[in-house]
């Protein structure tokens, strides 16, 4: 490491880093029913409970269960962000799709649910799914539906607002031909969901179901199968899968240009194709519970998409190393970006999440552009975030011997965000989102340090921290 600035810069959800041998590690145990379940939770110790653990400044509804972020999308200035969530519980189940919208990214306000069980073709689960702005400037929104009980046959809706007037979009319909999207011609049923943000070229609509194929030798290969539309009504796949890799289900895909010349600058999904544009594949592993991503070219006449590392899919790039998942994009066209968001679930116990009453956050959304290499992404919180800061502090030309340690004085930590940390290292190439829950290192008792743990002197040439305001949440 040869300092603290641009570097390694992370975003200290908990400024306790010290601490790191005290945090609970990740658990997952079984409950045979919900008694079982419930005195697991009333076991749990305060320092779980405490709701000092709870993040102040990253999205979250003010409790419950949350996952998936689910079709992002900016309308008549306002900023839209559907997410999966369980009304009744801090477990899983019970989805709806939750609703809050937002001038800036950062303070949000909550809704009623956009999305919820109502129809055949989603009675029983609305899963994930993404938005597209159709040529009228109307939000179209495609999800996965749960449409058989006992078993996760799963089908593809479509819902449009109720009233395109209306900038928060508070009401959802879902036409009587749904479902428009079904597991035909060999398809998995049960491995057949997340339908991707369609994109049009040539007169003809196109968009990505994740799934999965069988494989030689009795593996399964991850497929992104392409779906296309003269009209958004009537959707007939591609006979061949837009790309596929032997790496187990594909869940939550996304496909999306980007400008090959390292501008910073995003590109809508419709973009027309020309020489200096790439594209990214990104891919939700459901074995391995990490999202990977590759670099390549997209050949709409073959609907083919071939990375530009023969090995990508072998070494995955990874949008980030740690805890961070079920990610989507979106373009923003007031600022001409494109929006990264992700899930990240807790390390703790599922007694402990039902103690505490909420579980699971996302990720501080994100600007992601293309390397000037070309080889791989680059991503940085949005600059709305920097709207939360307050008082700063600056260290200069220090040197850290090994094994020594230097307190950051001078900043109140009693309301910095809480059970979170967010690194983003070398310039955005390299990003790790970890969960964390102290039990000494909180309100007035977390102190922040620079600390060097090698065998060479480090040279700070600069470390700049901020304490950082709390935004309005969700009514939390």
């Amino acid at each position: 490491m040869g300092g603290l600035g641009r570097d390694a810069w992370a975003w200290l959800g908990v400024v306790a880093v010290m601490l790191l041998a005290q945090l609970a590690g990740a658990s997952h145990v079984v409950y045979e029913n919900h008694l079982d379940l419930e005195a697991a939770a009333a076991a749990v110790p305060p320092s779980i409970v405490d709701p000092q653990l709870r993040p102040g400044y990253h999205f979250q509804p003010p409790k419950n269960w949350i996952n998936d972020p689910n079709a992002p999308l900016y309308y008549k200035g306002w900023y839209h962000f559907f997410y999966q969530y369980n009304p009744r519980g801090a477990v899983w189940g019970n989805i709806v799709w939750a609703h809050s919208v937002s001038r800036d990214l950062i303070n949000w306000v909550a809704l009623e649910p956009a999305i919820e069980p109502s129809i055949p073709s989603d009675q029983y689960g609305c899963w994930s799914g993404s938005a597209t702005m159709l040529p009228d400037g109307t939000p179209a929104i495609m999800y996965t539906g749960i449409d058989r009980p006992g078993v996760s046959y799963q089908v593809q809706n479509v819902a449009y607002p109720r009233n395109r007037s209306d900038p928060l979009l508070r009401e959802w319909v879902k036409p009587g031909y749904n479902p428009i999207i079904v597991p035909e011609g060999g398809i998995n049923a049960t491995q057949f969901r997340d339908p991707t943000t369609a994109w049009r070229a040539g007169g003809r609509w196109r968009l990505l179901v994740g799934s999965v194929a069988a494989a030689g030798g009795g593996g399964a290969r991850g497929a992104a199968f392409v779906y296309r539309s003269r009209d958004f009504l009537r959707w007939a796949r591609v006979r061949r899968p837009l790309h596929s890799a032997p790496t187990g289900m594909w869940e939550c895909p996304d496909f999306y240009p980007v400008e090959a010349a390292g501008r910073r600058e995003g590109l809508d999904t419709s973009v027309p194709g020309r020489p200096r544009v790439k594209y990214v594949l990104k891919n939700s592993l459901d074995l391995r519970r990490y999202d990977y991503y590759t670099v390549g070219t997209y050949d709409r006449r073959a609907e083919r998409y071939v990375p530009d590392d023969p090995a990508g899919d072998e070494c995955r790039l990874r949008y980030d190393y740690g805890n961070f998942y079920a990610s989507k994009t979106f373009y923003d066209p007031a600022r001409r970006r494109r929006v990264l968001w992700g899930w990240a679930n807790e390390s703790d116990t599922t007694a402990d999440d039902v103690a505490k009453g909420w579980a699971g956050i996302q990720a501080i959304p994100r600007t992601v552009w293309l390397d000037p290499s070309g080889k791989q992404l680059l991503q940085w919180p949005v600059e709305e975030v920097d709207a939360l800061r307050g008082k700063s502090v600056t260290l200069k030309g220090r040197v850290l011997k090994p094994g020594q340690h230097l307190e950051v004085t001078g900043l109140q930590t009693a309301q910095i965000d809480r059970s979170v940390v967010e690194s983003f290292g070398a310039g955005g190439e390299t990003c790790i989102l970890s969960r964390v829950y102290p039990s000494l290192a909180i309100g007035k008792n977390a102190r922040l340090y620079a600390f060097n743990n090698g065998k060479a002197d480090v040279k700070v040439s600069r470390l700049k921290a901020w304490e950082m305001r709390k935004p309005l949440m969700n009514g939390a």
